[in-house]
Order: C-alpha cells, then sequence, then structure tokens
C-alpha cells in the first residue's frame, strides 16, 4: 500500500509505505498560526516516509522538542517533527485521496479558536 502526495507546487513529494494510522486534529496555538486554522496529520514511521525534493523543505525550530517542516518555494505546511521520535507527523492536506482513514481526535482543544465549533462526535482531549 502507498500514498502520495505533495506540496501545493509539487517541488515536494511525498510517499508513504504502509497503511495510514488515523489522524488527529490539534487546535494548539502554534498550529492554528502555522496552519492558518487547525492542523491535521497522521503520524507516519521515518522509514515508511520517502520525500522527493527533501532539499526544498525548509525547517522552523518551534520549540527545543520539535520543528515544523514547509515547502520553501508555496509555504505549505508539511511534517511536524518531534525530534528524535521514530515517527514523523505528516499533513492530511497534502495528501492525494483517498486516504482511507478518518478523523481519530481532537487535541488541545482548550486552545481552539474561538469562531469555529468542533461539530463532530470525535474525542476531544484539553491537551
Amino acid at each position: 500500500m502507498k500514498h502520495q502526495g505533495s506540496c501545493l507546487c509539487g517541488a515536494i513529494r511525498l510517499e508513504i509505505t504502509g497503511p495510514l494510522g488515523a489522524p488527529d486534529a490539534c487546535h494548539c496555538a502554534q498550529c492554528r498560526k502555522q496552519s492558518g486554522h487547525f492542523w491535521a496529520s497522521t503520524d507516519v514511521p521515518r522509514d515508511a516516509l520517502t520525500v522527493h525534493g527533501a532539499e526544498r523543505v525548509s525547517w522552523y525550530q518551534s520549540s527545543e522538542k520539535v520543528r515544523r517542516g514547509f515547502c520553501g518555494a508555496c509555504g505549505s505546511v508539511l511534517f511536524w517533527d518531534p525530534v528524535g521520535h521514530a515517527t514523523i507527523a505528516v499533513a492530511m492536506g497534502a495528501l492525494d485521496t483517498p486516504t482511507g482513514v478518518t478523523l481519530a481526535k481532537h487535541i488541545f482543544v482548550s486552545q481552539k479558536g474561538d469562531y469555529y465549533d468542533i461539530a463532530d462526535d470525535r474525542p476531544q482531549n484539553p491537551r
């Protein structure tokens, strides 16, 4: 099983080998500011991810433990990378459909924007 995706301009292309895990939606202030809304991603084993055009990924160190990857050409947000972990979070919006997965939960809802409601029945975690 392979999943593919890309940034908006196509300079960076992604291939994921194997099934995708159920994504979560993060409503923390950092994810909202970077993505423009909330961030939906799936955790992928690093060895299952191939990035074509990796030299075009720009990294922003948003904390001591996390860096965020985006396309240096078009600005598409692609990765949430917990440094030193076996997995990397890949943006659901960058993946071509169908993905075959459904959102599992919402996290950091205590920081969610006041301009929208969470209207599904998925679990909502304050952190």
